[in-house]
């Protein structure tokens, strides 16, 4: 078939319109945070963000997500439902660093936070821990403004290092990994924690000297 029902193709380009909305959003997150770390280099010689990773769900990831909630894959609920379609990682050096980042966030007027999970202060039960929020930001289109979700994840290098490790062990097993792993991990999870700490107070010794 040469031309596809109309129905489908509205479907198609329906679809193209939310991708477009949602790596726009990451575009505004990201350069504004690139601005927020280049500003902070400005006036205190210094940068809180060691680098920044942006990606988009895949279309199989967002229907397994829509499945594990009972819901039908559709396009509304992809949009209502989903709220880490556009994700952005913030790494940073120290512990200290993640909260003055979502501080500086927090503090834009046309960012709205939605939501905040300090997996920090109160890490998973695996030893996962990092600092979640959601926020929207207005997409402006030619014909309208969309406010499109974005989740923005900050942590330490040393904490993205484990997640990164949990996250292919999570993938592998399916989220079913032999306990002696799963131990194995929160152990781990404990000398990043302590690692962090030890660093973030060597770097004030040394800033203090």
């Amino acid at each position: 078939m040469l031309y596809k029902p109309s129905s489908e193709k509205e479907e198609v380009d329906r679809w193209k319109e939310v991708t477009l909305v949602y790596n726009s959003a990451l575009k505004e997150v990201g350069t504004k945070l690139e601005i927020l770390n280049d500003e902070f280099q400005h006036v205190h010689q210094y940068n809180p963000i060691e680098h920044i990773k942006s990606r988009l769900k895949t279309p199989e990831s967002i229907v397994k997500k829509l499945k594990s909630k009972d819901l039908e894959a559709t396009i509304e609920n992809m949009v209502e439902h989903v709220n880490d379609i556009a994700g952005i990682r913030v790494i940073c050096s120290f512990t200290s660093d993640i909260y003055r980042i979502a501080e500086m966030i927090s503090g834009q007027n046309d960012l709205t936070v939605l939501a905040v999970k300090d997996y920090i202060e109160n890490p998973k039960p695996s030893g996962y821990k990092s600092y979640h929020m959601l926020v929207t930001v207005p997409i402006f289109l030619s014909n309208k403004v969309v406010d499109a979700k974005v989740e923005i994840q900050i942590r330490t290098v040393a904490m993205d290092f484990w997640a990164s490790l949990e996250h292919k062990i999570r993938y592998k097993f399916e989220g079913n990994a032999p306990e002696h792993i799963k131990t194995a991990l929160i152990q781990c999870a404990k000398m990043v924690s302590q690692l962090d700490d030890e660093m973030l107070s060597l770097n004030n010794e040394i800033s203090k000297l």
